[in-house]
């Protein structure tokens, strides 16, 4: 496809509305506060350009779920103060995205300016990618810059809507990046080519296990999901996590022998409670007692799945390998982390992509070892399935 970037468009002077994903933790109780400020921090590189090439730039976004309006606990507040402390220069604010406070607002920059709307989602036509509120938005712009990949996977007005209404669109350098990283793996991958899916649930992976199959070389199963596929294979599980409406699926997955390899782990870490301080212990696949949990990998399986990732030159990986919140049962998880640590060392081009996948990478501290880390969980999903991403088809030209 064909897309402006940033670097394509002399933005100097005009009015740059920048969509970004901002949608960060806040604490349940006022005051409100950040508690990760991963996204606000990869926003960074693109306004920072926009900034010194002496744009007027209009940040939007959207903070959690709000129901039909404003709601304190969902203000972009705390999140324009950590963005003005990251830029070290100040944020003006608009109380709405649309309408008077946003005129005003803009009325007011000059070039290198920032000025900050309110939570998008305190209008509902946001998530309806209402054609009259999309026009709203486009008001009072001359460039739209969409460097939100985290949200690039809903049709919603700042996103997809607000494209109809401009004359100039381009994507910014995180939005570029993950579709450079991502599009790089799925098409153009240097071989072998490993893809680790974990997580609870293979309902949520099926589609990501079919797409790969037909691109990987070898896919590695791990995560709750594991346990489905022994059902599937009619072993016992005790009181491990099963989808019994997937049985079927996970069968069908088994049986098809056409494409990457499918391995599943041989042996897992087992507990008699779904608890961290549980009575545990490691067993083969093929005994797994009744009363026993499925709670992470086991080390021979930690080692068979290191030693394909070692020789992969690309690796995606999505899903963790069990509980990880639970320092007893993080063990997989934390080894496939240094894996693909290492395999980076070696040459490979790695890939994480997932909300749980990126906090575990987190909790190990190895993020920083990787290629590349997806700042959206549900657009890599879509991605990686092989979906037109709403966001990313809306700058084509």
């Amino acid at each position: 496809m064909k897309y402006k970037t940033i670097d394509d468009i002399d933005v100097k002077g005009k009015r740059v509305f920048l969509r970004l994903d901002l949608n960060v933790p806040l604490t349940t109780e006022a005051p409100y506060t950040i508690t990760d400020d991963t996204r606000i921090r990869a926003s960074l590189t693109t306004l920072r350009a926009l900034i010194d090439r002496g744009a007027k730039v209009i940040i939007a976004s959207h903070l959690g779920r709000p129901k039909g309006g404003p709601e304190a606990k969902f203000s972009l507040a705390p999140v324009r103060t950590r963005l003005a402390e990251l830029i070290g220069k100040p944020i003006a604010w608009s109380t709405d995205c649309v309408g008077k406070p946003d005129e005003d607002g803009v009325g007011n920059l000059r070039d290198g300016d920032v000025l900050m709307l309110e939570n998008l989602r305190f209008h509902k036509e946001e998530e309806k990618n209402d054609s009259a509120f999309s026009k709203q938005l486009a008001a009072f712009i001359d460039v739209y810059v969409d460097d939100a990949f985290g949200a690039s996977h809903r049709a919603h007005a700042s996103i997809e809507g607000i494209t109809h209404f401009v004359k100039e669109k381009a994507a910014g350098y995180l939005l570029k990046n993950e579709l450079d990283y991502l599009g790089a793996a799925l098409n153009e991958p240097k071989r072998p080519f490993v893809a680790i899916i974990g997580g609870a649930k293979i309902s949520g992976k099926i589609e990501v296990i079919e797409s790969l199959r037909k691109k990987a070389d070898t896919i590695l199963i791990g995560g709750g999901m594991m346990f489905t596929f022994y059902k599937a294979k009619g072993l016992e599980i005790g009181g491990s996590l099963l989808e019994e409406d997937k049985i079927a699926v996970a069968k069908a997955l088994i049986e098809d022998k056409s494409g990457a390899e499918l391995m599943l782990p041989t042996d897992t870490v087992v507990a008699r409670e779904f608890k961290n301080e549980a009575e545990k212990k490691t067993v083969s696949v093929e005994h797994i007692e009744r009363g026993w949990i499925g709670m992470d990998i086991g080390p021979n399986s930690i080692e068979q799945f290191r030693k394909v990732i070692l020789k992969a030159k690309t690796i995606v990986w999505n899903g963790p390998m069990g509980v990880f919140e639970m320092t007893n049962f993080a063990a997989g998880t934390m080894a496939i982390a240094q894996a693909l640590a290492d395999a980076t060392a070696l040459g490979a081009t790695t890939i994480v992509g997932g909300g749980d996948s990126v906090a575990a990478l987190e909790q190990s501290g190895l993020a920083e070892k990787m290629s590349h880390v997806s700042t959206g969980g549900g657009a890599s999903l879509e991605f990686l399935e092989g979906k037109e991403l709403p966001g990313v088809k809306a700058l084509e030209y």
